[in-house]
């Protein structure tokens, strides 16, 4: 463990320094790591540990793209791609990625086929937290550990073909074997995680719904058409009012953000922005501070989940969220941006 400060607050860190990809493996060397889901983080997860010399199997009803998908991947029918059931019935630890009203539907033909001394891993605490919901209950005598990446699945592959890696909670709700600890720490190691740092299940989920549909996507994208719409409003042209809202966000300030942090970033801006920018953050903050307190209400009751699992179980959840996506592509926000992201000079032709 190696000890960080963060902002005056020490916490146990866990980085490649001391749990080296070596130890991992040392860990792993006996396992059988079955990823079930090959849909957003099992491609990632899988493919991260196959190149880092894991011993990995996938599991994914053979009906579906996501299939086709794993067998494009090089993931071979009968050897290393198999049912959910016999993919779980193969292996000692079972990573449980199908979404979580998949795990909710799948999870009374995944439990017979667990094994004393297997390991039940999750990237989301959801369907542990909210058992009385999902009717998740592992038996006693397996552990039940997490591993969650702190970005999409796209992301944690990119990230570690890279080299860079990507940050990732762990945690540890039951431990029948007395390993649960290093296996899911070697689990994260073998990923690609940049670090891993301790959370529990309860903490992760609330604080992943919490993010999701708060800044990382929720607030991202309302606060975007906010803006968007009130510069359209006193007319300015669209390409004038997606370049101010994302184009200068994404492709510029917030990778100053990224790089030393939102004070570094202020620094290097003109005197004009930073002066608004210290006096209005005040007001943006009080404005929404309210709505993040609903929003974590409602989160902790378990009435997220509720609206996710009823929403998410619907057998025409697919075309409701296509429509949804397409109202959000279609509209002139984001057709301006399909234009604006044309004319970046990489996507340039070549004359």
């Amino acid at each position: 463990m190696a000890k960080i400060n963060f902002g005056g607050v020490v916490e146990d860190v866990v980085t490649r320094d001391e749990f080296s990809l070596d130890k991992a493996r040392k860990i792993l060397k006996n396992e059988v790591i079955a990823v079930l889901g090959y849909g957003v983080q099992g491609p990632a997860q899988s493919l991260n540990m196959r190149d880092n010399g894991i011993n990995v199997i996938i599991g994914q009803k053979s009906v579906s793209p996501s299939y086709d998908k794993a067998i494009k991947d090089g993931w071979v029918p009968g050897k290393t791609l198999f049912s959910l059931e016999d993919a779980t019935k193969r292996a000692t630890i079972i990573q449980y990625l199908v979404s979580d009203a998949g795990q909710m539907m799948t999870w009374p033909k995944i439990k017979p086929c667990l094994k004393k001394g297997d390991a039940l891993y999750f990237s989301h605490g959801f369907g542990i937290v909210f058992n009385k919901q999902t009717g998740i209950v592992p038996p006693k005598d397996v552990d039940v550990i997490l591993v969650a990446p702190k970005g999409s699945g796209r992301s944690v592959r990119i990230n570690f073909l890279n080299g860079s890696g990507i940050n990732a909670s762990y945690a540890v709700e039951q431990d029948a074997t007395g390993r649960a600890k290093e296996r899911a720490l070697a689990l994260g190691i073998a990923l690609g995680a940049g670090y891993l740092f301790p959370t529990t299940f309860k903490n992760e989920v609330y604080s992943d719904l919490t993010g999701e549909r708060g800044i990382l996507m929720g607030a991202l994208a309302g606060v975007m058409e906010a803006q968007y719409n009130e510069l359209r409003k006193h007319g300015h042209s669209p390409s004038e009012a997606f370049n101010e809202t994302v184009e200068e966000l994404t492709q510029s300030l917030i990778r100053l953000v990224g790089e030393n942090g939102m004070d570094w970033m202020y620094a290097n801006c003109s005197t004009t922005a930073q002066r608004g920018a210290l006096d209005w953050r005040h007001k943006f903050r009080k404005a929404v501070e309210p709505v993040f307190k609903e929003l974590y209400k409602s989160v902790f009751s378990g009435k997220e989940a509720r609206i996710t699992l009823k929403a998410n179980s619907q057998p025409d959840y697919k075309q409701k969220l296509d429509a949804e996506l397409k109202e959000i592509r279609e509209s002139e926000m984001w057709q301006t941006g399909a234009a604006v992201r044309s004319l970046r000079p990489e996507n340039w032709k070549k004359s």
